[in-house]
């Protein structure tokens, strides 16, 4: 496999990841896709936001790009870990709007910089990159949010997949579902 078909199939999987994260919205109130579902705060828009921000530090700034850069900055100002939730005067619509820039800035750069262009992480104290590692990088950390997402949309309605077309469950049935899930905690309670 050349670089080029390995750049185009993490491409693919990003693009997939992406895809899932916006998914996982849909059909949700403002409080569900705002809600915190775990003790670290995890919750689904956060994950959209905070992927907006890596897809444009990491294919815009590290390798000095520029397009709609405003969707995944903040100011200078911001309160820590503002980029893993959406305060109340941040639309859902705004959110994914620029998700969905910052993925036309990423594919941009994907797409016309080879695979060895060097970029600097200055939140990795000024480290040299090729291109390549950071798609690897991006690319992984996207795919553990979709993880995350698909996680915490069962956690809100019981849904659950990988991608819209594909869902990848290895039980469909609800009724056995539940049995799966009473025999894996029956095994569980063996070591309380």
């Amino acid at each position: 496999m050349t670089s080029l078909d390995a750049m185009a199939e993490l491409h693919g999987y990003l693009r997939g990841a992406r895809e899932t994260l916006i998914w996982k919205l849909d059909g949700l109130s403002e409080y569900d896709i705002r809600r915190p579902l775990t003790p670290t705060g995890t919750n689904l828009l956060g994950l959209v936001k905070h992927s907006t921000a890596t897809h444009v530090g990491y294919f815009g700034e590290v390798f000095g790009r520029t397009g709609d850069t405003s969707a995944g900055r903040l100011s200078a100002d911001a309160e820590p870990n503002a980029e893993f939730w959406a305060t109340p005067h941040e639309t859902r619509l705004h959110i994914v709007h620029s998700y969905q820039s910052a993925w036309e800035l990423s594919d941009t750069t994907i797409l016309e910089l080879g695979p060895d262009a060097i970029g600097q992480v200055p939140w990795w104290g000024g480290a040299t990159v090729t291109l390549y590692e950071v798609l690897v990088h991006v690319t992984a950390e996207t795919q553990r949010h979709a993880g995350h997402a698909d996680i915490v949309r069962e956690l809100i309605d019981g849904s659950a997949g990988l991608l819209r077309v594909h869902d990848n469950l290895h039980i469909r049935d609800l009724n056995e579902q539940q049995r799966f899930h009473d025999r894996v905690e029956a095994a569980a309670a063996e070591f309380r």
